[in-house]
This record gives C-alpha cells, sequence and structure tokens, in this order.
C-alpha cells in the first residue's frame, strides 16, 4: 500500500505544468549542487560525487528535453553543457570554484523561466 505522502507528491507531479517542473528542475539541480559543496567541504568526497552525479543527471534531463524548434534551446544546451563540465571540474579537482561560479547562473535560469511560465499562463488566461 502507498503512503498517502507518496501518492499526494506523485498526484503533485502528475498535474504539474511544463512551467514548473522545470523550476523544480532547477530546484533540485541548486540543492544536489549545495549537497555536493556541503560534503566537498566535510571530505566526504563519496557524498560529493553521489551529490555532484545526481545534478548531471538533471542536467542530462533538461538537455534532452529542449525542444530544438526554438532558438533558445541550442543556447541552452551550449549552457548545460558548460554546467555539466564545471560539475566534472569541482568533482575532480575537489575544488568548489566552478560549482560555485554557475549557481547564480542557475538561479537566474530558473527565475527567468518561473517568469516566463508566468507570462505563458497569463496570456492563455486571456485568449
Amino acid at each position: 500500500m502507498q503512503n498517502p505522502y507518496e501518492k499526494y507528491k506523485q498526484q503533485s507531479v502528475m498535474t504539474m505544468t511544463q512551467g514548473d517542473m522545470v523550476s523544480l528542475l532547477y530546484s533540485e539541480l541548486e540543492n544536489r549542487l549545495g549537497k555536493g559543496l556541503v560534503c566537498l567541504e566535510n571530505k566526504d568526497y563519496e557524498g560529493c560525487n553521489t551529490a555532484f552525479k545526481k545534478a548531471q543527471e538533471i542536467l542530462t534531463h533538461l538537455t534532452v528535453t529542449l525542444d530544438h524548434r526554438y532558438e533558445v534551446a541550442d543556447k541552452l544546451a551550449s549552457l548545460y553543457e558548460f554546467f555539466h563540465y564545471q560539475i566534472i571540474q569541482t568533482n575532480i579537482r575537489k575544488d568548489a570554484g566552478p560549482v560555485k561560479e554557475i549557481l547564480p547562473m542557475i538561479k537566474e535560469l530558473q527565475e527567468v523561466f518561473v517568469q516566463a511560465d508566468k507570462q505563458v499562463r497569463i496570456e492563455n488566461s486571456v485568449s
């Protein structure tokens, strides 16, 4: 039998808009990178590796789900590739610098997606 909280989480994911889902993925990406940095600081290299690999999986998902009918998709793909590279550099060199560099960019991108999603919802409700 499924626990009520898990059922709620599953239902909320099923009813999310694409904008909500992208925002959630960005939040989880930030969360994983933050965990990775904490693990790195504590010299928990296994935890660091796990967190950074999960962050890379999120970036891979964001990349493969881009809609290339839109010009911005290619730019986002390049940006995601850069983020991926920076995470790998942090993980290999055990230097927090590259991930710290991309965190503000990720936060800014999330804000842009949230605003764009709001705009689309407004436009759809008017028409």
